[in-house]
């Protein structure tokens, strides 16, 4: 149940992300029980590699506990975590990921690789898959969609 909750909220945040044309991709992070930071995608705002969702809410949540370690925070984020942020929730020793849907081109919490998970680290991550998976995809595939369409119509 709580689990659903977050993910809402992370739904929220994509649909921020969504309304300024940008891939509806949204993140938040929970420290004992509530929502202490957010994010969501501005990559194309900004023109910045940077920009993912899970990346401003990690930001924000470090000046928020003013720690660089969020030991004690799970994140959720719409869609499983690329390389680049895979490798900043490891850095950042968040004890738990929960994400919605999966990205087989790109996921690398299970789908190309398991960076979370991965043994060889010296810091693991619990991690949830498919939590409102179906609601969560839908953003990217009406996204995706209704940006082909207009493109179409560009031509």
């Amino acid at each position: 149940m709580l689990d659903e909750k977050f993910m809402q909220a992370a739904i929220a945040e994509a649909n921020k992300a969504r309304n300024q044309d940008e891939v509806p991709i949204g993140a938040v992070i929970v420290y004992k029980g509530e929502v202490i930071a957010s994010g969501y995608n501005l990559r194309e705002t900004s023109q910045t590699t940077l920009s993912h969702a899970e990346l401003i809410a990690i930001a924000e949540a470090n000046k928020k506990i003013k720690s660089w370690r969020l030991e004690e925070c799970t994140l959720y984020v719409t869609l499983e975590p690329c390389p680049m942020c895979a490798g900043a929730i490891v850095q950042s020793r968040i004890r738990r990921v929960v994400f919605g849907a999966a990205d087989p081109k790109a996921g690398c919490a299970g789908s190309l690789m398991n960076l979370l998970e991965d043994q060889r680290f010296n810091h693991q991550v619990e991690l949830t898959r498919g939590v409102l998976g179906e609601a969560c995809g839908q953003l990217l595939t009406d996204f995706f969609k209704e940006l082909r369409s207009r493109k179409k119509g560009n031509l």
